[in-house]
Order: structure tokens, then sequence, then C-alpha cells
């Protein structure tokens, strides 16, 4: 099983996903480790990341996931595109996408030692595409702003199903 969690910066993609795979017995990745460095200084100096920027790193991240067994994947995932680029031709995928407010997500990310800075938040949001039926992978939504214990427990009965 390849489990893509996505979502906006701040929203828990790193802490979610890492326990998730503990109790689902896979493997953790970051996307993030998966950036050219061009893209990390990028969004280092507050520059927001562009498709041609990121088709590349979407290209590494599918090669990665059709070359794993099973993983659990933090990655922001932010348009329908860029998911279909991400999972196309991975086995057994689905989508975990995890939801929270501006308010949470600001906080959350003024909190966290992170390449990304919060002036980029209001990109992502901007450029966010929640998944709808027409994706070929199922998803499970989550309330992200639960306590983290919750959202994995609604995460691992979802996904046993």
């Amino acid at each position: 099983m390849h489990i893509i969690v996505m979502g906006v910066s701040g929203v828990g993609k790193t802490a979610v996903g890492q326990q998730l795979a503990r109790a689902l017995h896979l493997r953790f990745d970051d996307a993030d480790d998966f950036h050219p460095a061009m893209n990390v200084e990028k969004m280092q100096a507050g520059i927001p990341l562009t498709d041609k920027d990121r088709w590349p790193w979407l290209d590494i991240l599918n090669h990665h996931l059709k070359q794993t067994a099973g993983c659990v994947l933090a990655c922001s995932a932010l348009k329908a595109a860029y998911r279909m680029r991400l999972c196309q031709g991975a086995e057994d995928v689905r989508l975990v996408y995890l939801k929270a407010d501006r308010d949470t997500l600001i906080q959350r990310m003024q909190q966290r030692e992170h390449f990304m800075p919060t002036s980029l938040l209001e990109s992502q949001l901007q450029t966010w595409e929640d998944p709808t039926a027409t994706e070929p992978w199922p998803v499970v939504t989550v309330d992200a702003t639960l306590p983290l214990d919750e959202v994995v427990s609604q995460l691992v009965a979802a996904l046993s199903m």
C-alpha cells in the first residue's frame, strides 16, 4: 500500500505520516527530502515554486513510489495534476487529505523549524485543489485540527477497510 498524506504546509503531513507509518508497519518518506537544492533555496527565499519547478520533483517521487513495495509519503500534492503525476503507475495508492483552518496552519508553521516560511502559505492555499471523485484513487479526508492520536486512529480505521 502507498499512502500519500497530503495538504498544504503546516497541516501536519510529517507528524501524521510518521505515526501512521508506524501504526501500519510501513516505511515513512517525506517528499521534502526529495526536493532539488534549487527548489529549497527558492522556498527559503520566500519564492513560490512553479509547475516547472515541481514537475521534476514529482517525477522523482513517482519513481520512488514505483520502486517501493509500500510506504507512507508526506507530500503537498497541491493539484489534481500533481497527484496524477505523482501516483501514475504506482500500485495500491490511497490519498489522505489533511484539512485545517488558516489560523491553525499559521500557528503550526511559526512553531516549527522548516525551510518553508509562513509567507508562502497563501501561495499554497491559492494553488490547492480539493480532491474530487474523478481522481482514480480513494481519498480519506480528516480534520487535522484534532489531536494527532485521534487523526491517526481515524486513518488506520479508514485505511484498513
